[in-house]
């Protein structure tokens, strides 16, 4: 049996996820593995058609097919998404058509199932019969017991593949939305004094995001600052090699603009606006890079206050996966989310009213400083990163590490000695039938007391 690693680090083979693929081909010397390292040389993959011919004929002649990789924001890195891009760029889907495929990842469990979503979605797209997805914690090699879960995961698909079992198809063919955009006239929104950003990868290749997003900046009184991406000196991708982590200093500092504008235009403004069209199932990798490259800010919210909205060109009503990343970045950035405007919306009356209306809820929210209160994305993302660079990530990511220590976001709850104190004396209590008895009685009323009390004091 022949399995083709599709290796979607930007380190090649110095990647954590690459380990556990070593593991399976240490248990399984039956299997032969193939290594492409499509991410790390996606530039030469880009400019030499036969180097990409080369991968692709190493897809056909494998009898099964490895998507393997780390999570880079919620999904896969630039580079890895670039070459999902030329695969349908260059017609060849149809050697992946029919061939069975699974996903390994390795993160510490941050987002990783929108990254397997994804991944999932994109074999359908191929044709591919997707067997699963593996999520590792970073160091579950370590345990036994992972390696053992490990390893059966491997076993179980490489007896899929043996015994030719079919797979379940899970997302559906992508519907082009069939309106053309006709922007009508504007209704002036007054941003008073605020400062309104609208970035766009590239709007000469789309003419619903090219209206889009002008009959968006002019909607702002005084308009706002359309930037496209493409204008950009963006050099390549994150390398994942975590240099920033000490002191937020990007290895490509002084090498392109990037991070210049990133602090001179992004972080200045109150009010951003994501603007890009489908590319399979994400938007392009030219803005997955803009994503990725803003890592240097490490794992802390640098997009903290903001109102931040999105305008897709394309079927964003049947991605749902898509519109769960930018929700759940927003809310992780502890930002407002201005809404979605998609031109899958309806009819141009529609897309209209609906850019019309964002315009208006991001100027009036950023007017309030009004930030919705943390849901589940920000508070269990949140105490996973804390946990996590508060332990064995506090060497590597410094710079998160001061700015969780300055910004009190290690609440720890065994820190609270009162409740500590509190906790044990009532659960002692409560082993006593009668106790147990008035405080189920009381209990209602207890825990409404201190939001009445809250009450009276704000008359």
């Amino acid at each position: 049996m022949k399995i083709a690693v599709l290796n979607g680090s930007p380190k090649g083979e110095v990647s954590v996820t690459m380990q556990y693929v070593h593991f399976l081909e240490k248990r399984f010397p039956e299997v032969e593995f193939r290594y492409f390292d499509v991410a790390l040389k996606i530039k030469k993959l880009e400019k030499d058609e036969k180097a990409f011919q080369e991968v692709i004929a190493g897809v056909s002649e494998a009898d099964a097919v490895l998507w393997a990789f780390p999570l880079y924001f919620l999904v896969v890195c630039s580079q890895y998404k670039r070459f999902i891009e030329l695969i349908f760029e260059r017609n060849a889907v149809a050697v992946f058509r029919g061939k069975p495929a699974a996903c390994l990842t390795t993160s510490i469990n941050f987002f990783d199932y929108t990254a397997h979503n994804y991944i999932n979605a994109v074999c359908d797209d191929l044709g591919m019969n997707f067997f699963g997805s593996y999520s590792a914690e970073m160091n579950d090699l370590l345990k036994a017991k992972e390696r053992q879960r490990f390893k059966a995961f491997g076993e179980l698909f490489f007896k899929a593949v043996q015994d030719k079992t079919p797979g379940i198809r899970n997302y559906q063919p992508l519907i082009a939305p069939e309106v053309v955009f006709e922007p009508d006239a504007v209704k002036p929104v007054s941003v008073e004094g605020k400062k309104v950003l609208i970035v766009a990868d590239d709007l000469v290749h789309n003419a619903n995001l090219k209206k889009m997003a002008e009959r968006l900046r002019d909607t702002f009184s005084p308009a706002a600052e359309l930037v496209q991406l493409k204008e950009i000196d963006i050099k390549g991708g994150c390398t994942g090699c975590c240099q920033c982590g000490f002191d937020n200093e990007c290895v490509y500092d002084g090498k392109d603009g990037f991070r210049d504008f990133f602090n001179e235009k992004v972080k200045p403004a109150d009010i951003l606006f994501v603007a890009g069209a489908v590319h399979d199932r994400y938007l392009s990798s030219l803005w997955k890079c803009f994503f990725d490259r803003s890592f240097f800010n490490g794992h802390t919210p640098f997009l903290r206050g903001k109102q931040i909205g999105f305008v897709i060109a394309g079927p964003l009503g049947q991605i749902h996966n898509l519109r769960e990343v930018f929700d759940a970045t927003t809310k992780f950035q502890q930002a407002g989310l201005s809404g979605f405007v998609s031109d899958d919306l309806g009819s141009s009356s529609d897309i209209n009213a609906a850019l019309q209306v964002m315009a208006a809820n991001a100027v009036s929210q950023s007017k309030a400083g009004y930030i919705p209160p943390p849901t589940f994305y920000q508070v269990a993302g949140l105490k996973l990163f804390r946990d996590a660079i508060y332990g064995r990530l506090r060497v590597v990511f410094q710079a998160d590490h001061r700015y969780y220590k300055e910004h009190g976001m290690y609440n720890f709850p065994q820190k609270y000695y009162k409740w500590r104190m509190i906790n044990g004396i009532l659960v002692l209590l409560t082993k006593i039938p009668a106790v147990r008895r008035e405080f189920i009685k009381r209990m209602k009323q207890e825990m409404i007391k201190p939001a009445a009390n809250a009450i009276k004091r704000t008359e």
